[in-house]
């Protein structure tokens, strides 16, 4: 169902990427010791002004939403952008050694939940810091081996879920752990509910936002509605109308049930399908 959704390439499959990774860039920093969460990754994003860096958390979802919107890609460059955007510092050396994991882990001929496990386990044997990396890369290698034209993050968003634990409380199964190939076939199990019941809910607020987009006349509009479908959420002042504009146009789609309000707060209003 998953590969089906994947290959139908509906008009909103760039905000349901783009959620996908939000979901696994909080579990990212969470890996790494940080605090922030989806709505903490969401006003590190979008409530700078334009040339502000978006600061450790915020590149983190900036690096998974880099990936989601090129072909999948394991070359010591691509490797080098997204494991920048983590902020780890990854010699030459080990840029290759990951590129040829991955290249391996392609051409093993493995199905390719097994393929993934593979790739994680061979990343953290040489470097167990970059766990957050490795689970990005078998996402991209899962997408690559499935044809897909854009990966979607899937893998990572499980890392605490039921399908790592280990039972009695004792923690979660490792890369070197026996039964870690299963844990990541459980993941991916579990992921692509999780996508697909993001999906679900995602394809309905869109279907409205189209139905109603004709009867909206404001000016400017439109390009509002095509970020809505292709992003996460929307600042209500970061788009080219006037502030009044903005938040009429936000109140009548919100009315409609097309978008919600993400942000929880009166000021600095944040909207996605």
């Amino acid at each position: 169902m998953l590969d089906d959704l994947v290959r139908s390439d509906p008009v909103w499959a760039g905000c349901w990427r783009a959620r996908q990774a939000l979901k696994c860039a909080a579990t990212a920093l969470r890996l790494m010791g940080r605090r922030e969460d989806e709505r903490g990754l969401r006003d590190a994003v979008l409530l700078r002004s334009v040339d502000d860096d978006a600061g450790p958390a915020g590149r983190v979802f900036l690096g998974y939403r880099r990936m989601v919107m090129r072909r999948p890609a394991l070359s010591a460059d691509a490797i080098a952008a997204l494991a920048d955007h983590f902020g780890l510092a990854v010699p030459d050396d080990r840029l290759a050694a990951i590129a040829g994991h991955a290249d391996r882990a392609l051409q093993s001929g493995r199905p390719a939940p097994f393929a993934a496990a593979a790739l994680i386990r061979a990343i953290c044997h040489d470097a167990g810091e970059d766990e957050p990396l490795a689970f990005a890369l078998a996402d991209m290698l899962v997408a690559a081996m499935l044809g897909w034209s854009r990966p979607v993050p899937l893998l990572l968003a499980e890392r605490y879920a039921s399908a790592f634990r280990i039972g009695a409380g004792r923690g979660r199964v490792g890369s070197g752990d026996i039964g870690f190939d299963r844990a990541v076939c459980l993941a991916l199990v579990s992921a692509a509910g999780h996508a697909l019941s993001s999906a679900r809910d995602i394809s309905r607020r869109a279907a409205t936002l189209l139905a109603v987009a004709p009867k909206i006349r404001t000016k400017g509009a439109d390009a509002v509605f095509h970020k809505l479908l292709e992003e996460d959420a929307v600042s209500a002042s970061g788009t080219d109308l006037s502030r009044w504009a903005s938040a009429r146009l936000f109140e009548r789609l919100e009315g409609f049930g097309a978008v919600r309000e993400l942000s929880g707060r009166s000021s600095f209003r944040i909207y996605g399908l």
